[in-house]
């Protein structure tokens, strides 16, 4: 097959995360059995195993994206929409076999980026493209919980699948690296919905009773102003790559993640595959990847929070057990899985329109 995938952003974005590494994977996964691959997607772009087309900055790319996709079009046989919020409306220009895939619906996030005018239409469009524009199409979600919250603006769940994201297993070093003292590992993007800010509150009620560290690791438009707090004990350490990375989670006593929502929480697994367990709240998409009491823990609210994180800290053995368990779960979500189950989607969606024709 020939597959358009068309999406806000590429790898190569300062504001990348789970999406951008869902759609990268995916690709190359296609690329690596024989399929050939187009990104269409917001700028900057990077080298990639498959073709990458820069369809602009974050707003005109909204316009540009489907005239530049439209080049390419013809010798498509699937075009994967990837809604990050804004549409592309692609039933609108593409006639042809189509997938849409879902991280997570945008309605409470609009107005936490834009003023209340703009998160009105934003939303408004956004719901208008899932809700009608695309009435007919497939829609991929990667978690339980975006099912549900599709369901909920309407949508017929017989339409949705379920391609979750998959975690590369840390095999070596994932064991007896921990650091000797307290050490707590937050990871993602420094915006409002992390709530870092809350992690940086608790972690003033933490610290006096557990002492140690706690990291943060991620970059954002919320950097400057969490680092001006200069809470003791905390330290930014802003982009890392993916060995430093690696490196940290080997060391971390377990993830601390305060997020309101998630699609699903890929850095939550990434722990998880190095023996990290989570301690996390009760929110939609973290609820899917953390299995509360197994893998991690997670807190009704602020107050559970604080209580688990001093509880956790404190218990070595809970600790190792969440943790042995984590890794378990990590190894189920293999991408090499959840690539077959997309290509299986993709496959179905261009056979039903073959056969339609005919």
């Amino acid at each position: 097959m020939r597959i358009l995938f068309m999406s806000h952003r590429d790898l190569a974005s300062p504001k990348a995360g789970g999406s951008e590494v869902w759609v990268d994977r995916i690709a190359r996964g296609a690329v690596e059995r024989g399929h050939e691959v187009v990104h269409v997607c917001g700028g900057p772009v990077g080298e990639r195993p498959y073709e990458v087309v820069d369809a602009g900055g974050p707003y005109e790319q909204f316009v540009l994206a489907p005239f530049k996709a439209r080049r390419t079009v013809r010798d498509v046989d699937l075009v994967v929409e990837v809604i990050n919020g804004m549409p592309y409306f692609t039933p609108l220009w593409w006639r042809g076999p189509r997938l849409v895939v879902v991280h997570h619906v945008h309605r409470d996030m609009w107005p936490q980026f834009f003023s209340m005018p703009v998160a009105k239409l934003g939303w408004g469009l956004e719901w208008m493209g899932l809700r009608f524009v695309h009435r007919r199409s497939t829609i991929i979600t990667v978690s339980p919980s975006t099912t549900k919250d599709l369901a909920e603006l309407g949508i017929a769940t017989e339409r949705i699948r379920i391609v979750e994201n998959g975690v590369d297993v840390d095999v070596d070093g994932s064991e007896g690296s921990r650091a000797p003292e307290p050490t707590f590992l937050a990871l993602g993007r420094l915006v409002v919905y992390k709530r870092i800010d809350l992690l940086l509150d608790t972690w003033e009620q933490v610290r006096p009773v557990t002492g140690g560290r706690l990291l943060i690791v991620g970059e954002g438009p919320e950097g400057a102003a969490l680092e001006a707090r200069r809470v003791p004990g905390v330290e930014f350490l802003g982009f890392v790559d993916e060995a430093e990375k690696r490196r940290l989670l080997r060391e971390a006593w377990f993830l601390v993640h305060a997020a309101s929502h998630e699609g699903w929480g890929v850095v939550l697994m990434e722990g998880a595959s190095c023996r990290a367990p989570s301690l996390a709240f009760d929110v939609p998409g973290v609820r899917d990847c953390v299995i509360d009491g197994q893998t991690g823990v997670l807190a009704a609210d602020r107050a559970q929070f604080a209580e688990e994180w001093i509880s956790l800290a404190g218990d070595a053995e809970r600790r190792e057990t969440l943790g042995k368990a984590a890794y378990e779960w990590a190894l189920e979500h293999s991408w090499e899985k959840n690539i077959e189950a997309f290509l299986e989607l993709a496959e179905e969606a261009v056979g039903g329109a073959r056969s339609h024709r005919r």
